[in-house]
This record gives structure tokens, C-alpha cells and sequence, in this order.
């Protein structure tokens, strides 16, 4: 059967707000996740994105809790004295009790409370907590896993925080505790709290299931063949059954069972057996800008600094025009194939064959920004850097000597000859600095040098379908194995930098429970491509009709083979790369107007509702909790564009001159604030369009379960 879900993310409108309902006074709120002030991966962006939401909603009885990380701490943490007194009796017991929590700011927007417990200094209590897990669940970590040890640790002492909260003697009335618990790492502290029956409210959420990401990893069908997984069985031969278990037991002990996306909430229901009872999509804190034209003018500041790194990187070699050139990318964990690097590959290389053919003036660069094993930069790729910046300075000193003669001919009213400008010095300085541009070996493909050169997956790809960054090919690929800098010698970019600077984002991903990435994209103003597989383009799909005219495409990897998935992602880029230059300026105003829809201000209501809900059911003499399922018929989406991008043909500028300005300024032509304007009432008000009920989604998902 399918999912059939409590609270629709269908309709951003089916929720209402709560003060009156709930009061909160009494109420205090602790988030738990190893990844509280400690990046890990993306539940960090979560947490720290919404904890200034979330703050205002709580005020001072909100406390995130997580890891103590010494070097992470120093740079992200004030330390204080709790201001709370049942807080302040709870850390001292703890810590004369031989544990070690500190308590303090973490600086960030918002600046919530945390406490951080020091897993590493309580170890000598592993092997008891061991043995009572086993007593209590039947759960057996076994020693060698690092990871599995932290979380009995971790899950045990957050468990004793709360209990200590909780039990406190000397507070008159105790408040009623919600606990949120983030991923399976902090999942052991809810099923403790379950087990020893705290008067507390849990919340188990899942950002990605442990068997998911195992089995995806190892290329099998997953997605057609969720129901005849036999899970234990799976678990047991990637050695992952205690963990499996941990996460398990969190899912089905919490009040509320929580998952980031719809399609993860049909993964969970298969291999965690139970049904979520709220989907609750990620979000981001969304920067608007006063006038359309700032975002576009950052767009032109950050590619001209793309512009002159492809300079240095392809010295000698810089045979196409810059003017012309699309920047993609993909970015994240290096997983080949759930992450999509392999079909990205493959569209690159018959894009390449469908430019030359239709001898199209277009360069595409892709830039791949995944971390893998490497010892340093690049020489060649240094070198290229150095050869630019040489150049840069000679042009410098013979413009300058060039304006020294200009201005003493001037002074002497004369008007000068141009033949006597440069000298034969002149002239020798420039050609040496073009002899020094010479270049026996084509531009590198990767920037670094890999550990692992002969088997890294991206590298024999590009072995396979031969880009190796000739001038004969229109596609030029840069694999760039670290995370991106602004203090880098080769690319001194941070990511958000990169990203604006860049036409389009690439994430064809096979497993993609979220995906923040595309979600950063879209609040940017970049265009993207993302999967119906992936809980970002789900979520798009289904609030926007037209998701392609809002620069949002769509690839199909649910119901196509990989060729043709494939084929769909190359006719993506390549009409992509026939659009003009107004038309992509157009795209971009539109994509960054979706922005809303990412908002945490919207998107912060389902962890307001799941909240509430698991008030409800652990106080039921106290909270009530109404579900608000909207009707059918109604709720949030963005309608088509009322105009289309005009067509290359009727691109035509006043002057032979392109510029971003003067483009952005022929877009009044086509009513774009108006049209802009109609989509931010459009979001505020349903727009009455029918949507997926449950038989609907029993079509969708039938895939699944047959």
C-alpha cells in the first residue's frame, strides 16, 4: 500500500498558525543531533538554518543539544553559566557525577542555547551502557565500530540530561518536555526516554535511512524493489544490523515519526516499518534583496572571477570566447552514482557531439566539486594560474608606460603618434610574455593530484568518453576534488560565491532524500536540474506547473532506463545552451522569485505541527492536537509564467554592445515585475488547481509495491 500521509505537503496553506492553541510557556524544547554546532554533512544546514526560527518561536526554553568537538567549539560556541536554574542544577550533577557538559551560545543566526556533552570523557561507562542495551533491546554493538560506541554513548547521556530535567526536586512544577531526535546517532537517547518512561514528548526524524543510502551505494534496484527487501537480511551483510536496529527502535518508540521528503517517507515505510506522520521539508534562512537587478549584479561579479580562473586553467589553449561560455556544476558527497556523476558524465560527452554537429559558438565548462583522496594542487594547474597572473602584470607595466608617453604628448598639445607609442622594449616584453603562454600538454582534467588516479570513477569516465579538454570539443570538464575556499591558491572562491557565479546546477541524483544543493540553486537565482527520485524535486514538482519556465527541470530516473535518462538530461542542456543571454537573465529572475517556497518562515510550520502533535500525545490532558488536512482542491502552486523568454530570434539589442545591465533593463519589456508581484500574492493564496489525492498517489507510488 502506499503512503497515505497525515499532513500534505501538497498545500503550503493547509496550516494554520497554533498560538492560540498551544501555549508554550510551560513548554521547553530540547533538539538533539550530532551535528549540533559539528559539521558532519547536511543535518548540520538543517539545524543551524531553522535555529533562528525556531528561537523566536521558543525564546529562552529552547536548548539544542550535541557533541563536545574542542576545535569546533573554539570557533562556534560562546561558553556561559546557565541562566536557567533547573539547567544549572542538572549540569553540575552531571559533572560531579563524572560526566563533562558545557553550556553556552552557539553563534549562529538566532544564537540558540546548546549544551555539548563530552562522549570521549564518559567512555569508561561504554561497556555498562553496553551491556544494559543488550539487556533492555537485545541490541549488541560491537566494539570496532567508532561510530555505533559514540551513539550508545551519546544516546545514553542525553537520556540522563533529560531525566535529570525532568525529575528535578527542587522546581515547583516541572515543565512538559519536547524532545526532538535527529538521525540514528541520536536516536538511542528517545528509545532510553521510551523505555524508562519520561513524562516527555519525542520526535524521531530521518533525514536518509541507513539501509537506503547501503543499498543505493551498491547499485541495486532499489526503488522497484522496496517491498521485497528482506531487511535484517540486507542489514546483517553490510554489517549494519545494530545500527539498523538503533534507528528502527528510535522510529517506532516516538510519539512522532518525521521525514524530510515524500519519497523518503515511502523508503522509511518499507525498510523502517513504520508510516511518518509528517513529512517535513527542509528549508533555508532566504535573503531577499530590495531590487530584482542586486542578485543578477552578484551573478556578474562571481562569474567574471570564474572567468579569470578558466583563463589561467587554460592557457595556451583559450581558443573559444568567454562571452560564450556556460558554467555547470555538481557538488557534494562523492558518490558516483547516487549522487548522478555517472549519467552527468555520460549527457556531457553527447552534448559535446550535438554542439559540434550543429556547430553551436557555445563553450560548456562543467565543473565537478566533489572531495576525494589527494596529496596536492596540481602543478600544471598552478602553473596555469602563475602564467595568468604574468601576463595580468605585463599588460599592467606596458599600459602604464604606454599612458606615461600618451600623457607627455598631451601636455605639450600634441596629438601622439601611435607608431611611437610602443618601442622595441615594449614590443619584447609582450612576446616573451606570449612565448611563456605556450603549452605542450592539454589543460589538465583534475586540478589536484589523486591518491588513487587509476580507479577514481569520475577520471576513468572521462578515460571512457574521451574529454579530455581539447580544442576540438565544445564540453570542458574541471574535476575539482576538494571543497571550495576563499583562501585557496588556485580558485579563491567560497561555494555560495561559486554557485552564483555559474549558469546552471547539475544533480541528476539517483538517491537524494532532500537535496540542498538545487535548494541553494533556487534561493540564488540559479537555474537546476534535479530528479524526481531526489525530495527536492518531488517537492517542486509538486507546487509548480511549469517547473522548466521557472529554470526548475525535472529529470525522470523513476520510471526511465539510464539511456534514457540520459537522453532526457542532454536535451535538457542542450536547450539550455540554445537560449540568448536575455532569456537566461529571465530564467534567473523566476527561479530566485521560488525562493519563497524555501523559506523556513513556511516551511518551519511542519516541525511546528509535529511539535505539537507529539504535545498531544504524550500530554493528552493537556494539549489537543486537531490535524488540518486540506481539501483537495486547494492549495499551493505556482501557476505558469504569464509570459514566455522571448525566442533568440527576437533577442535584439539597441546597440552591438552586450552587457547584464542593459539586458536586465530590457526586461521590463515582459511585464517581469508584474509577473513577479502575481507570484508573491500567488503564494500567500491557494491557487485552486486539483492536486494528488491518496488514490492519485497510490498511481504514483504503485512502482513500488508491485
Amino acid at each position: 500500500m502506499p503512503l497515505a500521509r497525515s499532513l500534505s505537503v501538497t498545500s503550503l496553506s493547509g496550516l494554520e498558525e497554533w498560538d492560540e492553541e498551544f501555549d508554550l510557556e510551560d513548554a521547553v524544547l530540547f533538539e538533539i543531533a550530532w551535528e549540533v554546532a559539528n559539521k558532519v554533512g547536511g543535518i548540520y544546514t538543517v539545524i543551524q538554518t531553522k535555529a533562528r526560527l525556531t528561537a523566536e518561536e521558543w525564546g529562552e526554553n529552547y536548548f539544542l543539544v550535541g557533541p563536545y568537538v574542542e576545535s569546533n567549539v573554539r570557533t562556534q560556541v560562546e561558553l556561559i553559566e546557565p541562566t536557567d536554574p533547573v539547567l544549572k542544577r542538572t549540569i553540575d550533577k552531571m559533572n560531579s557525577s563524572g560526566c563533562k557538559v558545557y553550556f553556552g551560545r552557539w553563534l549562529i543566526e538566532g544564537s540558540p542555547y546548546v549544551i555539548l556533552i563530552d562522549v570521549a570523557f564518559t567512555a569508561w561507562s561504554l561497556d555498562r551502557w553496553k551491556s544494559e542495551l543488550w539487556e533492555l533491546c537485545d541490541i549488541g554493538v560491537p566494539w570496532f565500530d567508532r561510530e555505533a560506541n559514540d551513539a550508545v554513548l551519546f544516546g545514553f547521556l542525553t537520556a540522563w540530561l533529560l531525566g535529570e530535567v525532568r525529575n528535578d526536586t527542587q522546581s515547583e512544577e516541572p515543565p512538559h518536555i519536547v524532545a526532538q531526535f535527529h538521525e540514528w546517532l541520536a536516536g538511542l537517547g528517545l528509545v532510553l526516554c521510551r523505555h524508562r518512561q519520561l513524562p516527555v514528548a519525542t520526535i524521531f526524524t530521518t533525514h536518509a535511512t541507513l539501509l537506503g543510502r547501503y543499498l543505493c551505494a551498491g547499485n541495486v534496484d532499489f526503488y522497484n524493489n522496496l517491498a521485497q527487501f528482506n531487511v535484517d537480511k540486507e542489514a546483517g551483510d553490510r554489517q549494519i544490523y545494530h545500527r539498523y536496529c538503533l534507528e528502527r527502535a528510535a522510529a517506532h518508540c516516538a510519539h512522532v515519526f518525521t521525514t524530510v521528503s515524500q519519497i523518503t517517507a515511502i523508503e522509511a515505510e518499507f525498510l523502517l516499518k513504520r508510516k511518518p506522520d509528517i513529512v517535513t521539508p527542509n528549508g533555508l534562512n532566504v535573503k531577499k534583496f530590495s531590487a530584482m537587478h542586486e542578485f543578477q549584479n552578484l551573478h556578474a561579479q562571481s562569474k567574471n572571477r570564474i572567468q579569470e580562473f578558466i583563463r589561467g586553467h587554460f592557457y595556451g589553449h583559450l581558443d573559444f570566447n568567454l562571452d560564450k561560455c556556460l558554467f555547470l556544476f555538481i557538488a557534494g558527497r562523492y558518490e558516483f552514482s547516487n549522487k548522478g556523476a555517472d549519467i552527468f558524465l555520460e549527457a556531457l560527452a553527447r552534448l559535446n557531439y550535438l554542439l559540434r554537429v550543429n556547430q553551436s559558438d557555445v563553450t560548456v565548462i562543467a565543473f565537478f566539486i566533489m572531495p576525494a583522496r589527494t596529496n596536492n594542487f596540481n602543478v600544471e594547474t598552478l602553473k596555469g594560474q602563475a602564467v595568468r597572473k604574468q601576463l595580468w602584470d605585463t599588460a599592467q607595466t606596458v599600459k602604464e608606460r604606454f599612458g606615461k608617453k600618451l600623457y607627455e604628448s598631451l601636455l605639450v598639445g600634441q596629438l601622439p603618434d601611435v607608431s611611437k607609442m610602443l618601442d622595441k622594449e615594449d614590443f619584447t616584453i609582450m612576446k616573451r610574455a606570449i612565448f611563456a603562454t605556450q603549452r605542450q600538454c592539454q589543460p589538465p582534467v583534475c586540478t589536484h593530484n589523486m591518491l588513487e588516479d587509476s580507479s577514481d570513477p569520475i577520471l576513468n569516465c572521462v578515460r571512457r568518453i574521451g574529454l579530455f579538454n581539447s580544442s576540438a570539443d565544445r564540453v570542458k570538464i574541471i574535476f575539482h576534488p576538494e571543497f571550495l575556499s576563499s583562501t585557496s591558491p588556485l580558485l579563491p572562491m567560497d561555494y555560495e560565491e561559486f554557485v552564483r557565479g555559474c549558469h546552471l546546477g547539475v544533480f541528476p541524483s539517483y538517491y537524494e532524500p532532500w537535496g540542498y544543493t538545487p535548494a541553494e540553486c533556487t534561493v540564488m537565482g540559479i537555474p537546476s536540474i534535479s530528479t524526481n527520485l531526489s525530495g527536492f524535486g518531488c517537492f517542486m514538482e509538486e507546487h509548480i506547473a511549469d517547473p522548466s519556465a521557472y529554470g526548475i527541470y525535472i529529470l525522470d530516473r523513476r520510471f526511465r532506463g539510464v539511456d534514457e535518462s540520459c537522453n532526457q538530461l542532454t536535451s535538457f542542456l542542450f536547450q539550455f545552451c540554445k537560449q540568448s543571454r536575455r532569456q537566461r537573465i529571465i530564467q534567473r529572475n523566476r527561479t530566485e522569485r521560488l525562493s519563497d517556497l524555501l523559506d523556513w518562515r513556511y516551511l518551519g510550520r511542519y516541525y511546528i505541527s509535529a511539535r505539537h502533535m507529539a504535545l498531544a500525545k504524550a500530554f493528552p490532558d493537556t494539549y489537543v492536537y486537531v490535524p488540518h488536512e486540506p481539501n483537495s482542491t486547494s492549495g499551493f502552486r505556482y501557476p505558469r509564467p504569464a509570459s514566455v523568454p522571448p525566442s533568440p530570434a527576437l533577442s535584439r539589442h539597441s546597440s552591438p554592445h552586450h552587457s547584464e545591465a542593459e539586458d536586465n533593463d530590457e526586461d521590463e519589456r515582459y511585464d517581469e515585475d508584474l509577473e513577479a508581484e502575481k507570484d508573491r500574492v500567488n503564494i500567500r493564496q491557494p491557487y485552486t488547481t486539483p492536486f494528488k489525492n491518496k488514490s492519485s498517489l497510490h498511481q504514483q507510488y504503485n512502482c513500488f509495491v508491485e
